[in-house]
């Protein structure tokens, strides 16, 4: 309650409701904390397995990737719903830039959280009342960039070893480095931190898994070259002085292009697996265009710079640590400092 009274302080009657229910949505998720020790107890055998491989992924981040040493991960929410939030992601109808909405603390992001599933629907269809095109998705964890411990949730080990492993690294590299106002530099430092994390802890730990992960992440990087390739395509058409009309004709014709495309790839790249058909299963969209890019566009500068700081991640976060200075439009920077 005092923490609701709180965001009353901060916020308005119209956004009083969101606020509120973040407040409660999290303080259920906190207080249903169990600790790791005491569910080992009465866990069943893949419960337990899991959990002891959380245990050892969280001492492989602090030890060999120089991630935050704390309590986060030490403990389990037995979910009774599929994911612990879900996020909405809002686009107009010709732009290709996510909407940004603004928040006490942590600054502007590019999405909206919810605790509920029907409340994220009901917020993206009053959107689409104002024309915006959303799209709405689970998150498989839940991060309070360190603010409190983040507990385990089952979402997080349902998609295999090298997917858990990965989300955690993610999830802990949010706790690392956040810059406040700019979504596109977040997401894609802790994606390349989650991603060479695993290829580290794989050959280390579970070096059967290592080829196709590394199969996986070729096939990320070919389709997000496929995303911006029509990213960019979709801005030459909303950036022509064109009817509304003539742009929406265009704007289809780019969309009917891209499965094709994506079909082309999976056949002469991947042998016919079907990396990304899950992707394809929901209506294309602006908004799911930017929710794709957030993650991956700068994927690539990060790994350069981790290859130039001789793959040492405390070298390479020192060399990030001046992006705070100018947080909405913090780059990658171009070298590696020395040691400090």
């Amino acid at each position: 309650m005092l923490a609701i009274a709180f965001v009353v302080s901060l916020t308005s009657c119209s956004t009083l409701g969101y606020y509120s229910q973040s407040v409660i949505g999290h303080s259920r998720l906190m207080l249903a904390r169990q600790s790791i020790d005491k569910v080992l107890l009465e866990a069943d055998a893949d419960l337990k397995s899991k959990l002891l491989l959380a245990q050892d992924l969280k001492q492989f981040a602090v030890n060999r990737l120089a991630l935050p040493d704390n309590q986060s991960y030490s403990s389990y929410v037995a979910l009774e719903r599929e994911f612990p939030v879900w996020t909405v992601v809002a686009a107009e109808e010709f732009s290709i830039q996510a909407r940004s909405w603004c928040y006490p603390v942590i600054g502007c992001a590019s999405y909206r959280g919810y605790f509920s599933k029907h409340a994220a629907l009901e917020y993206a269809e009053s959107l689409a009342k104002d024309n915006f095109e959303t799209t709405v998705g689970g998150a498989v964890a839940y991060s309070t960039l360190g603010w409190f411990s983040d507990p385990l949730v089952p979402s997080m080990m349902r998609y295999g070893v090298a997917d858990f492993a990965e989300t955690m690294f993610h999830e802990l590299a949010h706790q690392q480095l956040y810059i406040k106002n700019n979504s596109d530099f977040n997401e894609a430092f802790a994606t390349m931190v989650g991603e060479q994390g695993t290829i580290i802890w794989l050959s280390e730990n579970r070096p059967e898994l290592l080829a196709d992960y590394r199969q996986q992440l070729a096939a990320r990087a070919e389709f997000s070259a496929l995303i911006a390739s029509t990213k960019q395509s979709l801005a030459d058409v909303y950036s022509a002085e064109k009817s509304a009309g003539v742009m929406r004709k265009q704007k289809l014709e780019v969309f009917d292009r891209l499965n094709p495309e994506y079909q082309k790839l999976k056949q002469q790249s991947w042998q016919g697996k079907g990396w990304f058909d899950n992707w394809f299963k929901k209506p294309l969209n602006n908004a799911r265009l930017a929710a794709f890019s957030t993650y991956r566009d700068q994927v690539t500068n990060f790994t350069s710079l981790l290859q130039q700081c001789g793959s040492n991640f405390t070298r390479f976060y020192n060399s990030l640590a001046t992006a705070k200075t100018d947080q909405e439009h913090a780059t990658v920077p171009p070298s590696c400092v020395a040691d400090i």
